[in-house]
């Protein structure tokens, strides 16, 4: 039996089953991670959705920035939806959307396995949470998203602000703990999360720092794979195993054993596709409380922007 953690599918299917090929995989004994964004920018979105659904019974999942952005897409208009990129029309408009985006929303922000040792996040954790904490926020939005009202949290969980406080309520502690969860690179040593900045370690301003090595962070007592930061590529440190290798932008798909021995880390080439030129949005300057934008990190038509 093996456990492996795969990085950030982004709809690419065929890259997907290579790996899994390579793997070797039998779902009679292993078990599979994934670390969220399964969907945008491959191509084969729904085909890639199909696939992690019929595993689902042997695999966990958690949810990335582009999963949600679908969700929240998948609640407007049918003229709205024709408005998003064919990859994700192509999940919208299937005839078994329904089943895969009630399955998509029944996953979680978080997976924890201490008996393992290992908690699965997409992108990250605030710099003063630690495991138990990072859990406890990650139930309270999963609570929601699977109830009755989350039509409500979807449409209102766009936006970059408020930064992360525990005395946040409502939907803008809800905002500030799915954006940690699926959007976190940089930030500062308060947690303030900066957005705009999106390339390799270095390429940041001062007083900025990779979420996992900010200064005085919290005590981790689990080892933490993630996925969301393509331009990071395979990093293993500070108790952090970050395997988006940009999969969907010529790079290669990853998968790391959870159960190993040792360091166990297999990888297929990805789409031959190269990366956009990356993009930085210029810092905002700080604005009263409720004057934020609320866009999530997506664009007009609510499609994640990274």
């Amino acid at each position: 039996m093996a456990v492996w953690a795969i990085g950030d599918l982004q709809g690419c299917y065929d890259v997907t089953q290579r790996l899994l090929e390579k793997l070797r995989f039998d779902p009679a004994a292993d078990r599979l991670w994934f670390c969220g964004d399964l969907v945008n920018r491959g191509g084969q979105s729904v085909e890639t959705l199909r696939l992690v659904h019929s595993l689902r019974e042997v695999s966990h999942t958690v949810l990335g920035n582009h999963d949600l952005s679908l969700l929240a897409v998948a609640e407007r208009t049918p003229e709205e939806q024709r408005r998003v990129n064919p990859d994700l029309q192509g999940v919208l408009f299937a005839p078994d959307a329904q089943e895969l985006l009630t399955w998509l929303r029944g996953q979680k922000l978080a997976h924890v396995d201490r008996k393992l040792g290992w908690m699965m996040v997409h992108a990250g954790l605030a710099p003063k949470w630690t495991t138990q904490l990072a859990e406890k926020h990650a139930r309270e939005v999963e609570a929601r998203l699977h109830g009755d009202n989350y039509r409500k949290l979807l449409k209102n969980m766009y936006g970059d602000g408020p930064d992360w406080s525990p005395r946040l309520g409502g939907i803008e502690r809800e905002r500030a703990i799915i954006n940690i969860f699926t959007r976190m690179r940089y930030c500062s040593p308060r947690g303030r999360i900066a957005f705009e900045h999106k390339g390799a370690p270095g390429s940041q301003p001062p007083g900025l720092y990779p979420w996992f090595s900010v200064p005085g962070h919290a005590p981790r007592d689990l080892k933490i794979v993630c996925g969301h930061w393509s331009t990071l590529g395979l990093f293993l440190g500070h108790g952090v195993h970050a395997i988006d290798t940009g999969a969907v932008w010529s790079g290669k798909l990853t998968a790391l054993q959870l159960d190993a021995e040792g360091l166990n880390v297999v990888q297929v080439p990805g789409r031959d596709v190269p990366a956009p030129a990356p993009k930085q949005r210029p810092p905002k300057p700080h604005k009263p409380h409720g004057q934020r934008r609320h866009d999530g990190g997506h664009n007009h038509n609510g499609q994640a922007r990274s």
